[in-house]
């Protein structure tokens, strides 16, 4: 479906090579024009909530105009209203909302109350068609079943591109991180009915998903695999595919999937990113066992720790650092990203502050990784004069597009200590 032609105030990822608006980004470009100036923040925020049509669909990328057009291959320009992006906003907004309830901040206040029912509509549509094959689960849309030219079909409306998911799309899938998406939006829209004096049937219905989407015991059991102690997606998967070359019905040579194993249902024991969504949006409990494992994970070398950042994907994975296609390179299968590393930075410092026998230990986590990230970032902009998409996980070394002032900015963020 295209969407309304309407203007739309909003940063953008890259001036030179994205020059349009990203829904998944922006929540994070948000987090920081929100430090700078709240009012052009909360300006934004509303345009944004003004693309939503009427079911509550928010499009994936916001291509208004010839310039924007014309950086857009064709196939991306018409897009489907029942597939999501990552509702990052719900970050800003839950942000929003806590300044209210610790300073009683009268703008913030009453712009949640001018939007609160286009938060609604966009939240319940989420949790409408977003809904997976088993309580309080869900699956992002839009993977390809039939494809037989990608080593693994990718999930764009995931926000992670080619992160490795369950090697066979289905009805079955549960998708970690989408679940705890919905986890931090049910908080928030609870927080904010009640902040705004909604109804109070919103209230109680809100408050009520909270807890249960909050509930680690529940988490564990759609998506621990307690034999590794990590947090995967489920999913009709198998490891024994790769691309081999061959030639396709025109007689042209191509690079096509070879299943040699048939899938089963199982976790997708791929650690990386995905498997942090659970610390990142503060659902374990900081006394836990599992909340220890998660801190041991996340320092080890050998699966996402490097001296520049957290990578993507775990060395160790099927996927490390292979192309998905011919010519896709590995996009979330080992580079660096910053705003991944700065919501894992989040995390650590608030469990820092938190009474726990680890809180020691993620305050020594926060601090190391914390200087990585910043040295590396600042390493290469001395160098190059960037900031840059994202960072290469072996000698950390800017990659993609740049200038990329988009989410990278968070930087900014992350040297203040602002969270």
């Amino acid at each position: 479906r295209r969407y309304p032609t309407r203007s739309l105030f909003t940063a953008v990822p890259s001036r030179s090579f994205f020059p349009r608006g990203f829904l998944w980004d922006e929540g994070f470009h948000q987090l920081v024009i929100q430090k700078w100036n709240s009012r052009l923040s909360r300006e934004m925020m509303a345009t944004w909530f003004d693309m939503m049509n009427v079911d509550g669909w928010i499009p994936r990328e916001a291509i208004l105009g010839d310039e924007a057009l014309a950086r857009v291959p064709s196939e991306f320009v018409v897009q489907n209203p029942s597939h999501a992006n990552p509702p990052s906003m719900l970050i800003s907004l839950h942000r929003m909302a806590a300044s209210v309830r610790e300073a009683d901040n009268g703008a913030a206040r009453a712009f949640l109350a001018e939007i609160y029912s286009h938060l609604k509509i966009w939240f319940d549509w989420f949790l409408e068609t977003q809904r997976g094959p088993v309580k309080n689960s869900f699956r992002w849309r839009g993977r390809d079943a039939m494809t037989d030219r990608e080593l693994n079909p990718k999930t764009l409306t995931s926000g992670l591109d080619d992160y490795p998911r369950a090697s066979h799309p289905s009805n079955t899938e549960r998708h970690l991180d989408l679940r705890c998406w919905m986890a931090l939006g049910a908080k928030t829209m609870s927080d904010i009915a009640d902040i705004v004096g909604g109804p109070q049937k919103d209230i109680e219905r809100y408050a009520e998903l909270a807890a249960s989407l909050g509930d680690e015991k529940d988490l564990s059991n759609l998506h621990y695999h307690k034999e590794l102690g990590m947090y995967f997606d489920w999913g009709e998967h198998t490891n024994a595919v790769k691309l081999v070359r061959a030639v396709d019905g025109n007689g042209h040579a191509v690079l096509q999937r070879d299943v040699q194993e048939a899938p089963t249902s199982r976790f997708v024991a791929e650690f990386g990113y995905v498997s942090l969504f659970p610390l990142m949006m503060r659902l374990i409990d900081p006394r836990s066992k599992t909340f220890g494992e998660q801190l041991e994970h996340l320092r080890n070398e050998t699966l996402l720790w490097t001296p520049f950042g957290l990578r993507s994907l775990s060395t160790e994975s099927h996927y490390y650092n292979k192309y998905n296609t011919e010519h896709d390179k590995p996009y979330w299968r080992s580079p660096i990203w910053i705003n991944i590393n700065y919501l894992v930075l989040d995390a650590l410092r608030y469990y820092a502050g938190m009474e726990g026998p680890h809180a020691r230990e993620a305050g020594r986590l926060f601090q190391e990784l914390k200087a990585n990230v910043i040295a590396n970032i600042a390493g290469q902009y001395r160098k190059t004069g960037f900031l840059w998409e994202n960072y290469d996980d072996k000698n950390g070394e800017g990659k993609g597009s740049h200038p990329f002032t988009g989410w990278t900015a968070l930087f900014i963020l992350i040297a203040s200590d602002a969270y």
